[in-house]
């Protein structure tokens, strides 16, 4: 393979110095002149029926220009076409405490915030759904969330699929384990909170928003405001994060284009970081059982997972998140008997969503620590037990997940080598333990959202007679770096330097389509489409150059801005083979595409995390028990990931460390606690994400398997390395004191109570 030269150096972000500097604009910094304020009044009632809203002491408030109550957006709007379950301002109920009743625009902030105030709502309090158990029993008339849908009950969503033999798997098992797991709801966290300013004028409507999907914001926009897609724009500036979290569309963004239609003049929304919490579409809250068997050799037999999560009010991501829950488990390991049964349920509070890792998180914490468990119980070292099951590149899974380049043993060894796992493993003192978990993760979903035949991806490229090249993307970098990934293909492709390039993403109407920045789908088919259009534009380049220079095509460079053959007969600086090109044609744009193959088996359910390929990786993870306190302290995370080829490794290492730090929130603080409906922690203080201070040392490592569908090998690094680390972390507590975790966060309290009843039981043992 051809050396590459640009491809796999590490590199600031394009925009780097921009957003350094603070000249980078993001959502809240874009004001229009003239503009309005909205402010949203929200329901302080878990689930209700709304009798009456009285506006008009709001209206007598000068500054007040128009109030907008839910009968005004009658039409409904999602992300998923099956699950159009929302309307912009709550119609005739309210269905969690924070959902949007009316909202203000008016001159200043401070005046919308008082009119809401004065804005009178009559309700009629009805019966609330506020946990799982809840929801899955029968519900009584008129009671039920949502009204539509097969079950007397708050049920949104079943999935179950069955593979092999699972009776009979069981049946051949010399050991078995099945354990049930708990998981609070957790929040993504990200900086920049929600912030939009709309506007219309003789071409339509114009929306400037922190958004990852421009394209289906794009959609619903149009749909719910009754206008054609060519009439709406929708522009994404910088985004400060958003771990999926901006990857619906959302009602403030439609409230804001509806005000502004109204008022006839630009109206913007910022969202309070309480607002945030409220808005969610954070990590669904769960409750599962697994249960696995193995030989006594530590072969996987059979596994079963039941599971049910909490999708909070509306729908969202929740249909695709509640097949996730299931068909994720059927790698890294092999399975030939595999089945799951899962439960999307509606609850009276914010609905929840999708987030980094989205659907397998919980379901891949509940396997790794029934693995850990039984390594334990037939006394095969963990990391021993998890070699023996990998499944290997270039199969089949049993649900019928084509898998290319897998790099699990080579993660696993790398982690393994770096924590000196064998020498340390089960030799610390009571109190300090390591512990080690695998994960593995979609590179996009090989299906889109809306079916259709449209390409997932399409990336154009223009250049002109000063020798720059313009990359036009509908993806949405939200400070993974995309777009600085976009321009090192385009100039390895080219051979030229990066200082020639230049990106313009995610403005619906001067970029072509692509479907967002969600399932990790960007680096494989934003990154694939870009370098389809430069190897379209590469061959116009060359036919030019050959036919003008009397060479043969094949044979001519492209390397450190010049095009020469070997024998230099053609020595061409770039600029020189710009004016070649565009000397009677002018400028010259081409286009290029990214097509998922056919994937998958022939079965309802079948599309559900189908990929054209897969990453893998592994953590080892060392943590210190308080054994009077039962603290946890995470001191060291040795994490190794499979991306296939690290088009960009400073990128990619950044994507690693987040991940797992993330994770390790989750595995230790992080959870969104209710009372009666009631969001208590709405806010950094009281929501625990760890501090620098409480970060440990992160040692990432970056495995290559060069993917062979991957754009120069790569695949996925924004989410699959979350996966392990969790896990890890509760393993390594097992390794420490002997308590095994099934609820997280994880809770001090628990700890001590179970390392007591350990004792206990220890004492009578001996007695």
């Amino acid at each position: 393979m051809k050396k590459l030269k640009t491809v796999g150096i590490p590199r600031p972000y394009i925009e780097a110095e921009s957003k350094v500097k603070g000249e980078a604009e993001f959502a809240d910094d874009i004001y229009i002149k003239n503009s309005l304020h909205c402010k949203f009044l929200r329901s302080i009632y878990p689930h209700a029926e709304i009798i009456e809203i009285d506006t008009s002491e709001a209206y007598k408030i000068k500054g007040v220009r128009y109030i907008a109550i839910g009968n005004e957006l009658p039409i409904t709007f999602g992300v998923l076409p099956i699950s159009q379950d929302e309307n912009a301002i709550a119609i005739k109920k309210v269905r969690y405490v924070g959902e949007i009743v009316a909202a203000v625009a008016a001159d200043t902030e401070e005046i919308a915030a008082k009119a809401c105030q004065l804005i009178k709502v009559k309700y009629n309090p009805i019966k609330e759904f506020l946990t799982i158990d809840e929801s899955l029993a029968d519900a009584g008339e008129n009671e039920k969330i949502h009204e539509y849908g097969k079950f007397n009950n708050n049920i949104q969503k079943k999935a179950e699929l069955r593979f092999g033999d699972q009776q009979q798997g069981f049946k051949d098992s010399e050991i078995t384990s099945r354990m049930s797991f708990e998981f609070e709801g957790i929040n993504h966290g990200f900086t920049e909170p929600h912030a939009s300013t709309a506007f219309w004028d003789e071409n339509g409507l114009t929306i400037n928003t922190a958004t990852q999907v421009p394209h289906y914001l794009h959609r619903a926009l149009a749909k719910v405001l009754e206008v054609p897609l060519s009439r709406v724009r929708v522009i994404k500036p910088y985004i400060g994060g958003g771990f999926g979290g901006k990857s619906d569309p959302f009602a403030h963004e439609i409230i804001v284009a509806y005000l502004s239609r109204k008022t006839g003049k630009p109206v913007k929304v910022r969202l309070s970081r309480e607002e945030v919490f409220l808005t969610n579409h954070g990590r669904h809250p769960t409750k599962m059982t697994v249960e696995m068997g193995f030989s006594n050799d530590g072969i996987i037999q059979a596994l079963d997972a039941d599971v049910a999560i909490d999708g909070g009010a509306y729908g969202s991501f929740g249909v695709v998140t509640t097949y996730y829950n299931g068909v994720l488990l059927q790698a890294p390991y092999k399975l030939s008997n595999f089945g799951f049964r899962t439960y999307r349920v509606y609850t009276n509070k914010p609905q929840c969503g999708a987030m980094r890792g989205h659907g397998a998180v919980n379901s891949r914490f509940a396997v790794e620590s029934i693995i850990d468990e039984i390594s334990y119980k037939i006394k095969i070292d963990p990391c021993e037990l998890r070699m023996k099951n990998f499944l290997d590149s270039n199969t089949l899974t049993v649900g019928q997940y084509r898998i290319t380049s897998n790099g699990s043993r080579e993660s696993l060894q790398k982690v393994m080598d770096l924590s000196d796992w064998k020498n340390r493993f089960g030799k610390l003192e009571k109190g300090h333990g390591l512990g080690v978990a695998c994960g593995f993760f979609i590179s996009g979903s090989a299906l889109p959202i809306f079916w259709n035949e449209l390409p997932q991806s399409v990336v154009h490229l223009k250049l002109d007679f000063d020798g720059r090249v313009l990359i036009s993307s509908g993806s949405s970098d939200i400070g993974q770096g995309s777009d600085t990934m976009l321009a090192i293909i385009v100039s390895e492709v080219l051979g030229i330097s990066m200082e020639n390039i230049f990106v313009l993403a995610g403005d619906t109407l001067l970029t072509p389509v692509d479907f967002g920045s969600y399932s990790s789908r960007v680096t494989f088919m934003a990154g694939n489409a870009a370098k389809d259009a430069t190897e379209n534009l590469k061959k116009e380049i060359i036919a030019s150059v050959a036919n003008q220079k009397h060479a043969i095509g094949k044979e001519l460079n492209f390397e450190n801005d010049r095009i020469f053959t070997n024998d230099k007969s053609v020595d061409l600086s770039w600029m020189e083979a710009v004016e070649i090109l565009t000397a009677k044609r002018g400028a010259v744009s081409v286009s290029g595409k990214y097509i998922s193959p056919k994937l998958g088996g022939d079965f309802k359910g079948a599309g559900a995390g189908l990929s054209p390929s897969y990453s893998f990786g592994a953590c080892v993870t060392e943590v210190k028990v308080d054994l009077e306190t039962g603290q946890v302290d995470v001191i060291n995370i040795w994490g190794a990931h499979d991306c296939g080829k690290a088009i960009n490794p400073l990128a990619v290492e950044g994507q690693l460390e987040g991940s797992w730090h993330m994770g390790m929130g989750q595995a230790v603080s992080e959870q969104m606690k209710y009372y009666k409906g009631l969001l208590l922690n709405n806010n950094f203080l009281d929501y625990k994400i760890p501090t620098s201070l409480d970060t440990p040392d992160i040692n990432s490592n970056i495995i290559e398997t060069m993917d062979p569908e991957g754009p120069f090998g790569a695949k996925e690094s924004g989410e699959g390395a979350i996966h392990p680390v969790i896990p890890a972390i509760a393993n390594a507590v097992y390794n420490a004191v002997g308590v095994r975790i099934t609820k997280l966060p994880i809770c001090a309290e628990d700890i001590l109570t179970k390392i007591s009843q350990n004792d206990l039981l220890n004492n009578k043992i001996i007695q």
